[in-house]
């Protein structure tokens, strides 16, 4: 549609609870866009003190999702890659915390000039700038998700940031979504419209009237109760949207598009309606209704009781099993058990075990466990990231007769640490050149790295091809000085960094398919193009499940 046409922005909020699906509503309102060959853009606004989701409990915040540029953000983003074609960045994600920092650091800088700094017009002024930013390649819609719920103390100045956008912008280059709960009270035995009505009045109180209402509910809105939202929330009856429960989340732009969601907005933009094209979305959904056979997948990990901790894992299962004309049943496994109970009877009924990433060693020894067993049971196995990690030290102690081995995460003192920080190798006499923008204190490795693959290996035959780039996040590597040794035992070293330093993939030849990455491939994995590794993970537990 060209970028030459000013940018609108649709702002999308929530009512009532929290976790109603703002984040699958506006991916899903993006697909439509899209759909409609329209360009977007994409950004989350979370209003914790926190700079970024790179240290928040999985168990209040699920899982930590990377960009390409090494940001760690909300998990919604995922949402927005996999409903979308964008590519998250930094600037599609800014917290509170990030905000109010980057507003004091000019403060002490004196770009202020003296002036009483506050959070109106200073902090409202650098979230503009935040929401501006993300226009700046010229897409033709924006979709900006403001977190948290309407009436929260510490979204106030989010609210109040896009509110002044409509006088800077103008009425006919924004609009306000505001996704709110239809609840079904079972012993009066019908949809309750007050939650919604108090929703909007709180908005409203704050300045912020909204243009389209997206209601989540289980069942059908009778056209009365919808009738009575559009006149008390002032919202044309056409504007409100009913959001009811799909089985599968990749149904909600189908859904959402024969409620007329795409449309309503874009009358308010006053931007053109074509019929979208929504065929990857019906094509998808088919293959997964029509799915004849079904795959038995345990994830082993230790926030496994809040299955958002490994939301993008989850979903790239999905795929894989999409891919393969079968339904992933996810049996979630937590490794503290099976440091207690036998992992041959936990995980007996599996057709396949991955290990998921994670940092610290509590549940290390229960993960250890189940690699162990994917191992000498010949059960198909993906390990990710510390679930490689963990499968280079089980290899190590119980094939290459290495007991002492571990990592220096869970022992500063280890006398084999086979896996290790870059700067415990220099101390080791190992001399290893960082890539540019590596800390030098062995923080974090973060973003999308060049990964080279070994001919002949699991990994190359998946993604058929010599280089691929993979997201990372983790502060410790497989020491290059174990590597001549592991590789004697039967260690594949299938994956490397170009320069070869930094080992990347790990397989084992005479197992039916146990491959382990360094990297996070579920980032990567969408439903229109499911990630190679995932996919023939899958295919390897369907064998072995129909064997």
């Amino acid at each position: 549609m060209g970028a030459a046409k000013q940018t609108r922005f649709v702002f999308v909020t929530g009512g009532v609870v929290s976790s109603l699906g703002k984040g699958v509503a506006a991916a899903s309102l993006g697909a439509l866009f899209e759909a409609r060959g329209y360009r977007v853009a994409m950004q989350k606004l979370d209003p914790y003190i926190n700079v970024d989701a790179g240290t928040m409990n999985p168990f209040q915040h699920g899982e930590v999702f990377v960009t390409d540029d090494g940001a760690e953000t909300d998990l919604d983003l995922g949402h927005y890659e996999r409903f979308t074609h964008v590519r998250m960045t930094r600037r599609s994600n800014y917290t509170a915390g990030r905000i109010y920092e980057s507003v004091i650091r000019r403060e002490r800088r004196g770009d202020y000039l003296g002036a009483t700094v506050q959070v109106i017009p200073h902090i409202t002024d650098a979230i503009k700038e935040a929401i501006l930013g993300i226009a700046e390649d010229g897409p033709d819609v924006a979709i900006v998700e403001i977190g948290g719920t309407v009436g929260d103390i510490e979204s106030l100045p989010f609210l109040e940031a896009i509110r002044q956008l409509r006088f800077d912008l103008g009425e006919d280059r924004t609009c306000y979504v505001h996704l709110t709960l239809v609840p079904y009270i079972a012993a009066a035995g019908e949809l309750k419209t007050k939650p919604t009505q108090h929703s909007v009045q709180k908005l409203r109180e704050i300045g912020i009237a909204p243009d389209v209402l997206v209601c989540r509910c289980e069942r059908e809105i009778p056209r009365a109760q919808r009738d009575k939202i559009a006149l008390f929330c002032n919202v044309p009856r056409e504007r409100v949207i009913e959001a009811r429960d799909v089985p599968l989340i990749y149904a909600l732009p189908l859904r959402l598009r024969e409620e007329g969601f795409g449309s309503a907005v874009l009358a308010k933009l006053g931007l053109a309606d074509p019929e979208p094209d929504l065929s990857i979305w019906r094509d998808f959904c088919a293959r997964v209704e029509k799915a004849d056979k079904h795959v038995r997948i345990a994830m082993v990990g230790k926030y496994v009781e809040l299955a958002d901790a490994y939301k993008s894992v989850h979903e790239a299962l999905v795929h894989g099993g999409a891919a393969n004309g079968a339904k992933v049943e996810i049996l979630y496994v937590d490794a503290e058990r099976l440091e207690r109970e036998d992992a041959a009877r936990v995980l007996q009924d599996a057709h396949g075990i991955l290990v998921p990433g994670g940092f610290g060693l509590r549940g290390a020894a229960g993960k250890m466990a189940a690699i162990r067993y994917a191992r000498e049971h010949h059960v198909p196995f993906l390990g990710i990231c510390l679930g490689m990690q963990l499968a280079v030290i089980e290899f190590a102690r119980h094939v290459a007769g290495m007991p002492d081995a571990t990592s220096s995460e869970f022992d500063p003192q280890a006398k084999e640490p086979v896996i290790a920080l870059m700067t415990e190798w220099e101390r080791d006499g190992i001399r290893i050149r960082r890539a540019p923008g590596d800390d030098l204190g062995g923080t974090m490795r973060l973003g999308a790295y060049p990964c080279r693959l070994k001919p002949g290996t699991r990994a190359h035959a998946a993604y058929g091809r010599d280089e691929v780039r993979e997201r990372h996040r983790h502060r410790y590597e497989f020491h290059p000085g174990y590597r001549e040794r592991l590789e004697r035992a039967g260690l594949v070293i299938a994956g490397e960094s170009p320069d070869g330093e930094l080992v990347e993939i790990i397989e084992l030849a005479d197992h039916p398919w146990f491959v382990a990455c360094q990297f996070h491939p579920e980032f990567l994995s969408r439903p229109y193009a499911p990630h190679p590794l995932f996919r023939d993970f899958v295919a390897a537990a369907l064998e072995r499940a129909h064997a």
